[in-house]
């Protein structure tokens, strides 16, 4: 077995850990589990310590290190965490999830990232691929292990890779690599801009020749950290594409990969995120070997993922708009820009983040309505620019945000914050804004 006579500590017992346990254990190591949360809280626990993985919460020290050879950090496992200086200062080798992947696979694989747009965008790859008739499964940060995809039998892999993810890896070599855009984030995480750019070119790092690196070419931040790819290059945008790259002809994308022009039909020009993404997904398909008809046929049968701008309800003329996956300045911008007449609910967790760039979209907004930690700086932002109030609940934003409405206008959510001050998660967030948003819808009218 690959992992004979290893003994592994994986810290972190969520998703990415669990699954790694249990890869690490089927491989032959000696695995063992901690976190910092307490026993009652590890869902994972009781099956992992039924295949011989013992767990240990509330926690770690660095007794846990004691005759380890290998360490594996789940994502949210901070480089400046004491367990990573621990295992730094015995010098022992540190993996993620796309080590550990990359390792366990020898299928090609697409790799995509980016500040926003990531799981749209392998979404978008994956149906490509099939459209394409290939065996293919999406996986990563979207949800599903990229060790345990690497295990299966598949032709293919796309994998939606993370900041954090991408910081603990040496061997992650895709055939295709993406990266998306490059925005301020998780700088709570990285400690600067700087580092956190650093990881996300490690998308690249080891692609060479004939390897393909889909690049923005609109976006200078991310076209600039692109620039340092050493393979071939085929770059995104929004307009007349040139020879080579992917673009757009009014609202109709148009490859010019190949030497040839080709049609792939009219996106959505509302949104305006979608369109980034698909002319991105349409770059890696086609220069992964898909034909332009199958990118096509993929891209016509795709449907974005909950939270990214999904219409939950029109009450009273006003279409409620949930995109609760906006949890940064970047993306919370793509979709305010994408609409007009808005009332926006803003607010959350901000990660380190500065949320004053916030103000561009001060021209798409009828009303602000501020909510959670940083509903004082939201408010700050909008100062003398749009009427602001502020909410102590989703529910209450919704209300407010909807009684502030007009119709044929809009509400939406696009917090451009984490969600980790009021609720479990940012789908928790949207749920429970798509829930308040039905009710509006349910009861009386409140216009004659």
């Amino acid at each position: 077995m690959r992992f004979d006579d290893e003994r592994v500590v994986v810290v972190g017992a969520g998703v990415s850990g669990a699954a790694a346990a249990r890869v690490f254990s089927d491989e032959g190591a000696d695995v063992r589990v901690t976190d910092e949360r307490p026993r009652d809280e590890l869902t994972a626990a009781a099956e992992l310590e039924a295949i011989g993985v013992s767990v240990a919460a509330d926690g770690h020290v660095e007794a846990d290190l004691d005759g380890v050879s290998l360490v594996y950090l789940s994502p949210g496992v901070a480089p400046h965490a004491r367990i990573v200086a621990w295992a730094r200062d015995r010098s022992l080798p540190i993996w993620g999830e796309l080590e550990l992947g990359a390792s366990l696979t020898d299928v090609p694989y697409i790799a995509v990232t980016g500040t926003n747009g990531k799981t749209t965008t392998a979404g978008m790859v994956e149906a490509m691929l099939r459209a394409g008739g290939l065996d293919v499964v999406a996986c990563g940060n979207v949800g599903y292990p990229f060790p345990l995809a690497a295990r299966e039998r598949h032709q293919a892999l796309v994998v939606e890779a993370s900041s954090s993810q991408l910081f603990f890896q040496e061997s992650f070599h895709p055939r295709i690599s993406a990266l998306l855009n490059i925005a301020p984030d998780h700088l709570d995480w990285h400690g600067t801009i700087e580092a956190y750019e650093q990881a996300k070119s490690r998308v690249f790092r080891l692609q060479r020749g004939d390897d393909t690196h889909v690049a923005n070419r609109d976006e200078s931040v991310a076209a600039r950290v692109s620039g340092a790819a050493r393979c071939r290059v085929v770059r995104f945008g929004a307009g007349e594409p040139s020879d080579g790259d992917v673009g757009y002809a009014g609202d109709r994308l148009v490859s010019r990969i190949g030497g040839s022009k080709s049609d792939l039909g009219p996106v959505d020009s509302e949104r305006a995120g979608y369109r980034a993404d698909a002319a991105a997904a349409v770059a890696a398909a086609i220069s992964f070997g898909v034909s332009a008809e199958a990118a096509a046929a993929g891209l016509a049968s795709f449907t974005p993922g909950r939270h990214r701008g999904e219409v939950v309800v029109v009450a009273d003329g006003v279409r409620f708009v949930d995109n609760s996956k906006a949890t940064n300045v970047h993306a919370a911008l793509a979709a305010i820009s994408a609409v007009s007449n808005v009332v926006l609910v803003a607010g959350g967790r901000t990660k380190g983040i500065d949320l004053s760039p916030l103000v561009g979209g001060a021209e798409h907004l009828r009303a602000v309505v501020a909510l959670g930690e940083s509903a004082d700086e939201v408010a700050e932002v909008f100062s003398g620019r749009v009427p602001v109030s502020k909410a102590s609940s989703i529910e209450d934003a919704a209300r407010a945000a909807w009684e502030l409405a007009v119709p044929g206008g809009v509400v939406l959510l696009a917090p451009a914050c984490a969600s980790w001050d009021q609720f479990r998660d940012y789908a928790e967030r949207g749920e429970r804004f798509a829930r308040a948003a039905r009710e509006i819808a349910e009861g009386d009218a409140r216009r004659d």
